[in-house]
């Protein structure tokens, strides 16, 4: 079978239109993305259309797509069933939102209490940074302590709680038991830093001891089960922090943006067999659109329940303290997000779908595994579900700090080099399959790695 045409070996000589954009997009966005993590160099491609498993962009190259919007895209581009969901939703409605409540706010929490084991009720949110920081909001009020504990390595969202310990240069990240939280981004305030606790991932002595020098002031640890998507926690390790968070009374987060419904139904927390106290989920949730909830024990998560139909903006406090968490927003429960979530839902339900996406995605894990060592290469896939990264090392990867024993410089080279083969990841990134992702894309897909590293064995 083919390869997707070979283009020529420098990027900018196939893609010189979308180079031409984004130099005009650099006089009026700065940098010319709308979010840094868009962009790579020598320039982010410029995307037109979508279709399937497809992406093309503005100078008519084909590319079999990876990324999915970072995950977002489970059904892949233009699902027929998204569409119509979104279209009957508009033209029954009437409007694209009420502003009011609406039935498909309750259908969609129904289903999420009845899918995911640590939701007994749902907040809504527009993204999945705005879930975690509610989620972290809902625990400071729950606990009445005023500190969040998270991990080395994990992302919760560009806000300063959590742009901390990323991805932080180990120069100045302290030590593997005792890390230290290392700012993302300037603009950070110190206050963050002195009141979030950073924790090591899968590393459950070391965790143990932190959490219970600082149970008194800790309200939550929230983790992504799966760092980045791509990193399993260890099940013992997982297990023992729900063991340890029930014990000192310190509430445990899930950060599910990433793995709901990719990993099962249910979540990670299915598969490890663990009930969280709040959930955050993003992402597949809204089917393409923005999207982000909470969900969680109902003492918890009734906390946010206005009181007598008024919120603390209209009733002020009651004794000097305010009894309701204040949580709004104007877009929150979206119709026309909810229908389109709630038609990923049912096809992903539909008999056998989860497990074929899983199947497919580890047919094209072996497939790739096999071909890099054919050509001598020290790689390993590493994920869970239907995500997973590619690693060229053989040491083993259970947290950040072991993914820089990688080789990050011929991993990028590989991916610029796929990128002119209509193989499409931003560089570096992890690799997120949807159930219309074919044999025949797995094929070339697989062919197109095969080219590439027959290139650099010369």
């Amino acid at each position: 079978m083919n390869v997707a045409k070979v283009y020529e070996p420098d990027l900018y000589g196939q893609t010189g239109k979308s180079e031409e954009l984004y130099l005009q997009a650099k006089e009026v966005i700065p940098g010319g993305v709308t979010a840094n993590i868009k962009f790579f160099e020598p320039h982010p491609i410029m995307m037109e259309r979508g279709q399937g498993s497809k992406l093309y962009d503005v100078d008519g190259n084909e590319y079999i797509d990876y990324l999915l919007c970072y995950g977002a895209l489970i059904l892949g581009h233009g699902h027929k069933r998204v569409y119509d969901a979104v279209f009957q939703q508009m033209r029954e409605s009437g409007t694209t939102i009420f502003g009011t409540p609406h039935v498909l706010e309750t259908k969609m929490a129904q289903k999420l209490v009845e899918i995911i084991p640590g939701i007994e009720m749902v907040r809504y949110t527009n993204s999945g940074l705005e879930a975690t920081m509610l989620a972290t909001r809902m625990a400071i009020a729950y606990t009445e302590k005023p500190k969040i504990a998270k991990f080395e390595g994990h992302y919760h969202g560009g806000t300063n709680e959590f742009l901390l310990s990323v991805n932080p240069d180990l120069s100045e990240a302290g030590s593997e038991t005792e890390p230290k939280a290392v700012p993302e981004s300037k603009g950070i305030p110190d206050y963050f830093r002195q009141n979030t606790i950073i924790l090591p991932f899968n590393n459950l002595e070391a965790t143990e001891q932190i959490l219970r020098k600082h149970k008194d002031e800790l309200a939550a640890v929230i983790l992504e089960p799966v760092q980045a998507g791509f990193i399993p926690a260890n099940p013992e390790f997982i297990k023992g922090i729900r063991t340890i968070t029930q014990e000192l009374g310190i509430l445990l987060i899930f950060d599910e943006v990433k793995t709901g419904f990719r990993m099962s139904m249910g979540g990670a927390q299915k598969v490890y067999d663990i009930v969280p106290d709040l959930t955050a989920l993003g992402k597949v949730l809204g089917g393409g659109f923005p999207v982000g909830a909470v969900g969680g024990r109902k003492e918890i998560m009734m906390i946010s329940a206005p009181e007598d139909g008024k919120d603390i903006l209209t009733t002020g406090s009651k004794n000097g303290k305010k009894e309701v968490l204040f949580h709004s927003g104007t877009y929150n429960g979206h119709p026309t997000v909810l229908a389109a979530g709630l038609a990923t839902i049912e096809v992903l339900e539909e008999e056998g779908q989860m497990d074929r996406l899983i199947s497919a995605t580890h047919m094209l894990r072996n497939q790739l595994e096999m071909v890099y060592a054919k050509y001598g290469f020290d790689m390993q896939t590493v994920g869970m579900g239907s995500i997973f990264n590619i690693m060229l090392t053989k040491e083993p990867i259970q947290n950040y700090r072991d993914t820089i024993k990688a080789n990050a410089k011929i991993r990028k080279e590989i991916d610029q080099k796929l990128l002119r083969l209509g193989i499409y990841t931003k560089p570096l990134n992890r690799y997120s399959m949807s159930v219309v992702h074919t044999g025949e894309d797995i094929a070339r897909t697989v062919e197109a790695h095969e080219t590439v590293l027959k290139q650099l064995r010369r």
